[in-house]
């Protein structure tokens, strides 16, 4: 039996996190899955996943962790010492692009975490190799999926500015650069519009809100939405914007490659590991509206680079398939790591 220890969100109206679409993929393939937690209070949160744990230790092989940086680190941390007290195979999946913070500044409790684990699994080789700096080796690289039938893809050529975000409204993601992005393009005389998709997560999305009135921009707003809602929507835009400051390896980028849509996004934390520039998406300076905007434009005016980055993105996304992935999954969780 396994058990999966995350945040169970997606029924308080957040996006699903991993331990839900992971979950049931593994659940699928077979394996005995049990998940914690679903509360919605943080500390009854916590308690939950730690009893959830003791309940099941006489019958549990593995205990998945996902594992962030902020305060949820502190689930990881008290769950891994319930497992290695109770002598239980625990597996840290690292999620983030900010966990390194954690590995500077709370080290002792990193320590326990990840020199104690079974195995971390890593998404990204950006993490990978971060972990690998600072001295940890029971690394595995197992990447983000996507379960790739679900994506139709739309080859591009010729494109307008018809921008499209995807992401939870979090201070670290930015998303008011969108707003100065759709803003900068229009002063430059181009037919630009942004639609975002994604919850609320903090104060930043009132403040983008504000940001487009103050600058009397139009942007559709359409809240959370599901996969299928915003891949339905995704046929009517043309590029997908990715102005975060922290990442690791987005889902939502490898979805936009699996879909066709060429990608504009700041070099920041993994997703130099994930797009390779003018090959698979452009990348640019983190918090540069100058840098996006110019990007966005040469994209507009070179169908033969929309039509290669449109091609090699669905290329790249082959390889996150689930088809591909499962196989990595099955060979550590029946112990062959």
């Amino acid at each position: 039996m396994i058990l999966y220890v995350g945040n169970i969100i997606s029924g308080h109206g957040k996006t699903a996190t991993t331990i839900e679409t992971l979950g049931e993929l593994l659940q699928k393939e077979g394996f005995k899955l049990t998940l914690t937690s679903n509360k919605q209070n943080k500390i009854l949160r916590l308690l939950d996943m730690l009893w959830t744990v003791f309940k099941h230790r006489k019958k549990l092989d593995y205990v998945l962790i996902d594992t962030y940086s902020t305060t949820n680190f502190l689930y990881a941390y008290y769950v891994s010492k319930l497992c290695i007290w109770l002598k239980l195979k625990y597996i840290p999946i690292l999620h983030g692009g900010n966990l390194e913070e954690r590995l500077k500044h709370s080290k002792a409790k990193s320590d326990v975490i990840f020199k104690n684990a079974h195995a971390n699994v890593s998404p990204s080789m950006f993490l990978k190799t971060v972990f690998e700096q600072y001295g940890y080796a029971n690394l595995i690289h197992i990447p983000n999926n996507v379960e790739l039938q679900e994506y139709v893809f739309k080859e591009r050529s010729k494109v307008g500015a018809k921008l499209l975000w995807v992401r939870s409204f979090a201070e670290i993601y930015n998303p008011q650069l969108a707003v100065e992005v759709l803003h900068g393009l229009k002063q430059h005389g181009i037919a630009a519009s942004l639609c975002m998709v994604g919850p609320r997560k903090d104060a930043s999305f009132e403040k983008t809100q504000e940001l487009a009135k103050e600058l009397n921009v139009e942007v559709t707003f359409t809240g959370r939405l599901s996969k299928q809602d915003w891949l339905s929507l995704s046929v009517d835009y043309d590029i997908f914007i990715n102005t975060t400051n922290f990442d690791n390896t987005p889902v939502s980028l490898i979805e936009a490659m699996a879909l066709g849509m060429p990608i504009v996004s700041t070099n920041v934390g993994g997703i130099p590991y994930l797009i390779n520039d003018g090959e698979d998406g452009l990348l640019v300076k983190p918090n540069s509206k100058e840098d996006m905007i110019q990007a966005i434009e040469n994209l507009v005016n070179s169908p033969e680079m929309v039509e290669n980055l449109s091609k090699n993105g669905r290329a790249k996304a082959t390889t996150f398939d689930w088809e591909v992935v499962r196989n990595q999954w099955k060979s550590l969780l029946q112990d062959d790591f």
